[in-house]
């Protein structure tokens, strides 16, 4: 796939310039956001992934368009189940309404960057080492392992880093927006605010570790994976409000992403077989495994997410 250099820069600048203005303009609006409201702007960010999905057909074939369906998809699901750590968050540090749309921001922002760094670095990873994909492939089977036990991706608010702040920086018990530390008398306090950011950090930097590994299993094209997961983090801020309350009703939604992370890990390592040149495996010569095609996959990615998600509305209706 080649990519010109205008074309990076304008997908780029359009991509990440709409993800900001809605986290950083939209957010700010005064009011609280209307489920017609958020989904108006849901279905106009879903609209946006179609439309580049077909985009990428148009000008580099169905093949690319498929593998970023099958990655957006993916890291859909991904950036879902994270919604559900925000939450946690939000209520365990007891964050007012108020600032919780601020906090929201502060955490698409930053996962953002951590996944823009992760993307960065697996794309040099692959370039230089391909025995890299059984790394990924062996730990996305892990994390599948977790999921399945559901012991993956459960936030403890009094991570290390909250526990050091605790420990040895004064907290203040009174919120002040988006400040970190603030003045009282002649001290310098830490802020409610600081301990939630922190917190949301280090989700989001575990969600990045998942993440990324799981889109290269599925596309080697960095171009591709740093657009399905832009588009992906569109949406959130307006996700989070629609299912704030309904969050719990997607039991089975682990489950799923279980199942989607242990498949890719799989193709992961068999493709790490197909190429192989690592000289203590077949003495470094290639194994004649199955590739499992990109459709294949997508296929695969949609039909676990719509029986999850059917499983999940009939097992939490009521009566």
């Amino acid at each position: 796939m080649h990519v010109s250099s205008l074309e990076w820069i304008v997908t780029l600048a359009v991509t990440i310039g709409v993800l900001m203005f809605d986290v950083t303009v939209m957010a700010r609006r005064s009011g609280e956001p209307t489920m017609r409201g958020c989904a108006i702007a849901l279905s106009a960010y879903i609209g946006l992934a179609i439309g580049f999905a077909v985009w990428t057909w148009y000008f580099h074939g169905r093949q690319f368009a498929v593998e970023f369906v099958a990655g957006w998809l993916t890291e859909y699901s991904l950036s879902v189940d994270n919604l559900f750590v925000f939450v946690i968050v939000m209520t365990s540090f007891k964050v007012p309404r108020v600032y919780q749309r601020e906090a929201l921001l502060v955490g698409i922002v930053l996962a953002l960057i951590l996944r823009g760094v992760f993307i960065a670095l697996g794309a040099a990873a692959i370039q230089q080492f391909s025995w890299i994909f059984y790394l990924f492939g062996a730990f996305l089977v892990y994390t599948a392992a977790r999921l399945a036990r559901g012991t993956a991706h459960q936030t403890n608010t009094e991570n290390a880093a909250v526990r050091f702040a605790r420990n040895h920086v004064k907290v203040t018990d009174s919120w002040h927006g988006l400040k970190l530390v603030v003045k009282e008398g002649s001290q310098r306090l830490m802020t409610p605010m600081a301990l939630v950011i922190l917190t949301l950090g280090a989700a989001d930097l575990l969600f990045a570790l998942d993440s990324i590994p799981a889109i290269y299993g599925l596309t080697s094209q960095a171009y591709l994976v740093l657009a399905a997961n832009v588009f992906a983090l569109m949406g959130l801020r307006q996700l989070y409000f629609m299912l704030e309350g309904l969050l719990g009703r997607l039991v089975y939604l682990s489950k799923g992403l279980g199942i989607i992370l242990a498949f890719i890990g799989v193709k992961l390592i068999l493709h790490a077989l197909h190429e192989n040149q690592l000289p203590f495996i077949n003495r470094g010569k290639h194994i004649d495994v199955p590739d499992i095609p990109t459709s294949v996959s997508l296929a695969v990615i949609a039909a676990t997410l719509v029986v999850t998600a059917a499983a999940s509305v009939w097992s939490s209706r009521p009566g």
